[in-house]
């Protein structure tokens, strides 16, 4: 049996918007690996060997597939949103630099998913329409002084923001700290999108100004994009459309 390895996004949650490419790998697979919630999305059945892990073992859960797959198994890693994006696909290259050179020459595939912040920015309408960029929270793998450079600076180049793992029981107070470097930056009123569970049946979305947006507001299913100084608000009595024009004034 010739192996391979396929590093798969399952989207923001709702099965329909995986993707063909990613029900067909995990149609074919020996193995699933991933952590435990995402490896739950994934139904068990003959041939199929589920591997969940904790959530901060990423680079044994990456040599483990990569072992899996040069012994000839099928192995799809799962992530959920988009590998690539605070993800494995990530993990598993950092493993296969420092792991053995046969490695290289496994048959590795990275199937991209739709992200948290492109299924939480199309629900509300648009407020990624132009330039932006994406901010991880967690100081797991990074120390919070560069996280707090990088909000300052993307405020300062008035991109949208979209963070990611804004906050946690072990970092309750992250997402405040972030929203006061962009009130020191920003003074103004921009609007702040807290998107939580997208695409599930816990889906709820809220729409506020920066000076009234409070860490509480989200936890670790939430997906906060705080909007540039050109973002708008359409109200409508079915809801509000939030977007960012893509002409820059």
């Amino acid at each position: 049996m010739t192996g391979w390895l396929a590093i798969a996004g399952l989207g923001p949650g709702d099965p329909d918007l995986v993707t063909p490419e990613v029900t067909a790998a995990l149609a074919q697979a020996t193995d699933v690996i991933g952590y435990v919630p995402y490896v739950a999305r994934v139904a068990a059945r003959d041939g199929l060997t589920l591997h969940p892990s904790d959530n901060r073992v990423e680079l044994d859960r990456a040599a483990h597939a990569l072992r899996l797959a040069d012994e000839g198994r099928r192995v799809v890693v799962v992530s959920s949103g988009d590998p690539s994006v605070f993800a494995m696909a990530a993990a598993v290259f950092e493993a296969l630099e420092a792991g053995p050179a046969a490695w290289r020459a496994l048959d590795i595939r990275v199937l991209p998913g739709i992200t948290a912040m492109l299924a939480a920015s199309a629900r509300a309408g648009a407020p990624l329409g132009h330039d932006f960029c994406a901010i991880n929270l967690s100081d797991n793998l990074k120390p919070w002084g560069m996280i707090e450079r990088r909000i300052r600076l993307a405020a300062e180049a008035d991109f949208a923001i979209a963070f990611y793992n804004p906050r946690s029981k072990a970092r309750p107070d992250t997402l405040d700290d972030a929203f006061a470097v962009l009130r020191a930056s920003c003074r103004d009123v921009r609007p702040v999108l807290f998107a939580r569970a997208v695409s599930t049946p816990d889906e709820m979305l809220d729409i506020v100004p920066l000076p009234d947006a409070h860490g509480a507001m989200a936890d670790m299913r939430t997906m906060v994009i705080v909007g540039s100084s050109q973002t708008r608000i359409i109200a409508r009595p079915v809801g509000p459309i939030l977007y960012t024009p893509r002409s820059a004034s």
